[in-house]
């Protein structure tokens, strides 16, 4: 029996005249991942793109390829579909076979069709109850639900063939990668900002992440923990460039001659500079961080406001309004919970002040950042960056 998947798309739908554009970014991906797995055709029609083996692929192939469809951002749902000839015997067929398995255990089911070739001699609703009346025979034990049914089985009479399915798994949504353009990810060990590169790269963009770390203070254990973040995070992106460089100078100088409770907001304005010339350098248009307002002293309002005027470009920050059970469900969701949880620090856990000021004032941060050359500072840091690429499928 032929079966092929088919992904049907989400909000590409609604982009009007620049639907093509969308189309053209979302094949490119899937066809990445589908020549990573195995031999597949991909086509697309009617806001559907179907995955077709070229061979005889085996169940595992396909069900890799499903996993991997339901990673890709602009899918609503997608699921797998039995093949079956345009013409109601081999429908029928085609059912009697393929549905048992997919119905087993199932108590109530309802039956819907599409009948995208007009000329097909059956109506949908006509469609509908024949294939309805196969189950019933051969499914023992089943009943039809038309309200509240356990699964939705859907017959698709296209142009050159029919599909037949039993439920669709929901697709990752958001918007093909790169139709957002590209962005700059803080990525520390922790929770949150996994979880926001993967909340931006669901809205459409290449994510670049910057890692900073504070040799010896920091191990290379933690080091190696945000690689592996960076690694789980191409099951989604595809690829990922994590720029690495040191604090460790710049927080000793900060330590000895700055307040203490301005030490985490000065440190903060470092960074977002340092950010700031890794975008500049890389042509990255913004700049993402996993910051949740409130969550911690240096992401209050004020200290915000402190922050963000060193930035030149656009600061996302999609997890700004989340809690931390909704942030923790996301991670868990995506695959790095358990990564971002290994007992490794990273470099705001450095020199951290027992009183961090929640309600700064510029003015005075500016004041203390005064006491040390910020310049000279930031170019010993700079001296320090290198690169890592990560793909999803490494060579």
């Amino acid at each position: 029996m032929k079966k092929v998947i088919l992904c049907k798309y989400g909000e590409i739908i609604l982009k009007g005249q620049n639907k093509s554009k969308f189309e053209s970014m979302l094949l490119k991906e899937v066809r990445r991942r589908a020549d990573a797995v195995g031999d597949f055709k991909v086509t697309y029609a009617q806001s559907t793109v179907k995955i077709e083996p070229r061979g005889d692929a085996s169940d595992g192939e396909l069900d890799e390829m499903l996993d991997q469809a339901k990673k890709v951002f602009g899918f609503a749902g997608v699921t797998v579909a039995a093949v079956a000839e345009k013409n109601m015997d081999d429908i029928l067929r085609v059912a009697g076979e393929y549905l048992p398995s997919k119905l087993e255990g199932v108590k109530t089911f309802k039956c819907t069709a599409k009948r995208s070739d007009k000329a097909f001699p059956l109506t949908s609703p006509e469609i509908s109850a024949e294939v309805g009346g196969k189950i019933l025979s051969c499914v023992p034990g089943i009943k039809v639900d038309l309200h509240t049914p356990q699964v939705e089985v859907r017959v698709e009479v296209r142009d050159s063939e029919a599909y037949i399915h039993a439920g669709q798994e929901k697709g990752a949504g958001g918007n093909p990668p790169g139709s957002s353009g590209r962005g700059l990810l803080l990525l520390s060990g922790g929770i949150d900002s996994p979880v926001a590169g993967y909340m931006m790269a669901k809205r459409g963009m290449f994510i670049d992440a910057l890692h900073f770390e504070s040799f010896p203070y920091t191990s290379e254990l933690a080091r190696e923990k945000v690689f592996t973040l960076a690694k789980e995070l191409t099951e989604y992106t595809g690829r990922i460039r994590v720029h690495v460089i040191s604090l460790t100078h710049i927080q000793e100088v900060l330590r000895d001659n700055c307040d203490e409770d301005y030490f985490t907001l000065l440190l903060r304005r470092f960074m977002m500079e340092l950010a700031v010339r890794v975008a500049r350098e890389f042509e990255i248009p913004a700049i993402i961080t996993g910051e949740s307002l409130g969550q911690v002293a240096s992401q209050t309002l004020p200290a915000l406001c402190v922050t963000d005027p060193v930035a030149d470009r656009p600061v996302f920050r999609p997890c700004i309004g989340m809690d931390k059970d909704e942030i923790v469900a996301v991670a868990r969701k995506i695959g790095t919970f358990d990564t971002s949880v290994l007992p490794y620090e990273d470099c705001c856990t450095v020199f951290t002040p027992r009183h961090p000021r929640t309600s700064p004032v510029l003015e005075k941060v500016v004041a203390q950042e005064a006491k040390v050359d910020r310049e000279a500072l930031l170019e010993d840091a700079w001296a320090t960056r290198y690169s890592v690429l990560f793909k999803q499928f490494e060579d």
